[in-house]
């Protein structure tokens, strides 16, 4: 029988392709998800657990009856503006949930993790390629409870030998090319189905938070890393595991920035529409520029991004046209 792997977060967006490049590469994918966020019907690729982080009995009996030889973690709250307005809630779900699991994971005895991390650890350090070795300063909660997890893989593996790989990037965009899966939130929060909904009439026009950032047209700067690449890069550091190698960081990213003045452009070239806009103020929370270099990922990983930005716009697009879950 394959190797099982508990997907915490299985049904949200990047876990639902996770699974997909899972059951691709052999593996058998357990989506465990409250679905507080993510959707019954993305669970295509393997059994669907629902259950709940904060809940250890649930992670309990979902390791007890599935026995995975490894778990993936990418469950967690993620919006930057609710994390400034509602700490309390990403210390208490982000974090705790995580601990929840954890320590479920080193009561079943599986020893392998691979946790989603984010490049908001690194805050707003303009002018600077973040990789593995730049200083962690988070900016707003969310961003400090992925760093609070990432600490706390570090000391379980001083204390129990869990081994992890810990991923850091930043925007993920675009859909499954072959149109199995893809994005979907309420609300949507996220730069590019919310142009893509505005320039398909969706919803009003889109709001640019922010012009006048030291950036070179004044809006803020994102590295942006297609969903199933991100995914490939997963199962790579599962596969890096399940070799029997240590504990790693590895940042994920393109290495090129590009302004939300830029993306628009860009999505003008892959729909041939017009893109409304509106300009707003800066959101409390919003670094300047995040670019994010990868280069352990590419020599050690063997992982490159292979979709560029207007590839995740077109696969977007695509997505945004079929009919939703």
């Amino acid at each position: 029988m394959s190797d099982r792997v508990l997907v915490a977060g299985g049904a949200g967006y990047i876990g639902a392709h996770a699974c997909k490049a899972l059951a691709r590469a052999g593996f058998v994918p357990v989506a465990f998800d409250n679905l507080a966020t993510g959707w019954e019907a993305a669970v295509r690729f393997g059994p669907f657990v629902r259950g709940d982080l904060m809940d250890r009995a649930s992670i309990d009996a979902a390791l007890a009856e599935w026995r995975p030889v490894a778990i993936l973690h990418f469950a967690a709250r993620s919006l930057v503006g609710e994390s400034m307005q509602q700490p309390g809630l990403y210390w208490r779900e982000n974090v705790g949930g995580a601990l929840n699991l954890i320590e479920a994971a080193v009561a079943a005895g599986v020893g392998e993790f691979v946790f989603s991390s984010t490049c908001a650890t690194y805050g707003d350090q303009d002018g600077v390629l973040l990789d593995e070795d730049t200083a962690q300063r988070p900016i707003n909660a969310y961003g400090a409870s992925k760093l609070a997890i990432e600490q706390m893989l570090a000391n379980f593996g001083a204390s129990h030998g869990l081994r992890s790989v810990i991923f850091r990037y930043f925007n993920v965009a675009g859909a499954d090319p072959e149109g199995e899966v893809g994005e979907r939130h309420e609300p949507e929060t996220h730069l590019i189905p919310l142009m893509l909904d505005a320039v398909a009439g969706k919803r009003g026009p889109l709001t640019v938070f922010g012009s006048d950032y030291g950036t070179r047209d004044g809006t803020c700067v994102r590295d942006y890393v297609h969903v199933t690449d991100l995914a490939d890069a997963h199962v790579r550091g599962l596969r890096w595991l399940r070799g029997g190698k240590g504990s790693r960081v590895f940042c994920l990213g393109s290495g090129t920035g590009y302004t939300v003045r830029e993306v628009i452009d860009h999505a003008r070239v892959v729909t041939n529409r017009a893109v409304p806009v509106v300009e707003g103020g800066r959101r409390a929370g919003d670094a300047a520029a995040l670019v994010c270099g990868s280069a352990r990922a590419r020599d050690e990983l063997g992982w490159a991004p292979e979709r560029g930005l207007e590839a995740m716009i077109r696969d977007a697009w695509a997505w945004a046209n079929r009919p939703a879950y």
